[in-house]
């Protein structure tokens, strides 16, 4: 069953039982191990139990085909539901995990984990079109599933941020969803037991995480600053954020500058058009946006995204210098002319 945005959630709070194998996967490792964690939680209380819980691999099942079966088929010796994950899963399993889903454990599961898959993947398209399999995507979340993951986040634990302080921090944290929660357990720390998240908590906090962000990479290269463009993105990568984060969050910016200008032809003004955007721009980078809002022609802005989708299309290919094509296209977009 292929599942749409809004069945993830409760999917992962109440899986399907017709479901008796799960995919998941995607670019956000963070994600699809918290996801992972959470579906594994709904079969088996402690995920280090050794005898209802087994880990394998995509290759030790290559290796001894059969032990799928045996592991999935297999009673729980303490009794109850055992689960069985597999990691790294990829296309090379399809026809084992075709062949067991004809006649799967009524109530034992396997769970398989696997990076991104596009939608031409076989293993893909059987979890998704499979009656008694489910596949879940796990995305790099944009501008927008960041700002709810920091509010939910925070609010969960008691803590109130303000909505300069939120936007604040949902344009200068990123990465996949295990280095979000990082920085913000590291928020959680710094305040202790003050409850009220202001602006300048936030500066301070994130000043102290680093010297550089994504807002940093995005407006330099909106501005066409190559030399700080290309630094900007050095030190991210140096800090490990994702080149699929990074590459999202210049889509998400120039989408939205294409979209402002949209909003500006169908007779807005810029001040009205701005206004309309949501999640809102935060007011210290709002005259930057404006002013790349005017530079910026539909046309270029079009190409620009162009550029960006088919950077993306071959970050996904096997064997790809993916840092390479990135500062290469980032150069590229800052020496476009107006």
């Amino acid at each position: 069953m292929k599942l749409t945005w809004k069945q993830i959630e409760p999917f992962l709070k109440n899986p399907d039982p017709a479901a008796r194998v799960i995919l998941i996967y995607g670019p956000d490792n963070g994600l699809m191990k918290e996801r992972s964690q959470m579906i594994g939680k709904t079969i088996v209380e402690d995920l280090d139990d050794p005898f209802n819980v087994v880990t394998l691999s995509a290759e030790i099942l290559s290796d001894d085909p059969a032990r799928l079966q045996d592991e999935a088929k297999a009673m729980s010796m303490m009794g109850g539901a055992r689960l069985i994950k597999v990691e790294n899963a990829a296309d090379k399993l399809t026809p084992l995990l075709k062949e067991y889903l004809e006649d799967p454990s009524p109530n034992n599961l396997v769970l398989l984990e696997a990076g991104e898959l596009t939608t031409r993947s076989s293993l893909r398209q059987l979890t998704e079109k499979a009656k008694n399999a489910a596949a879940i995507p796990c995305y790099v979340e944009d501008e927008r599933g960041v700002n709810t993951l920091i509010r939910e986040t925070l609010s969960n634990q008691g803590y109130f941020i303000n909505s300069d302080a939120a936007q604040f921090l949902t344009a200068n944290i990123a990465g996949d969803r295990s280095r979000i929660r990082n920085e913000l357990e590291k928020l959680i720390l710094y305040m202790g037991d003050e409850k009220n998240i202001t602006l300048e908590h936030v500066e301070k906090c994130v000043g102290a995480i680093g010297e550089v962000d994504l807002e940093m990479l995005i407006y330099a290269v909106g501005a066409s600053q190559s030399e700080k463009a290309i630094n900007a993105y050095n030190k991210l990568i140096a800090e490990g954020v994702a080149d699929i984060a990074i590459l999202r969050s210049l889509q998400n910016h120039f989408r939205r500058l294409h979209y402002t200008r949209a909003l500006m032809s169908s007779g807005q003004s810029i001040d009205q058009a701005v206004k309309l955007l949501s999640p809102p721009i935060f007011f210290k980078v709002e005259s930057a946006f404006k002013g790349q809002v005017q530079k910026w022609s539909s046309p270029k802005l079009e190409l620009i995204l162009q550029k960006l989708t088919e950077l993306e299309t071959q970050t996904k290919q096997t064997g790809t210098p993916v840092q390479t094509l990135c500062s290469q296209a980032i150069l590229a977009i800052t020496m476009i002319r107006h």
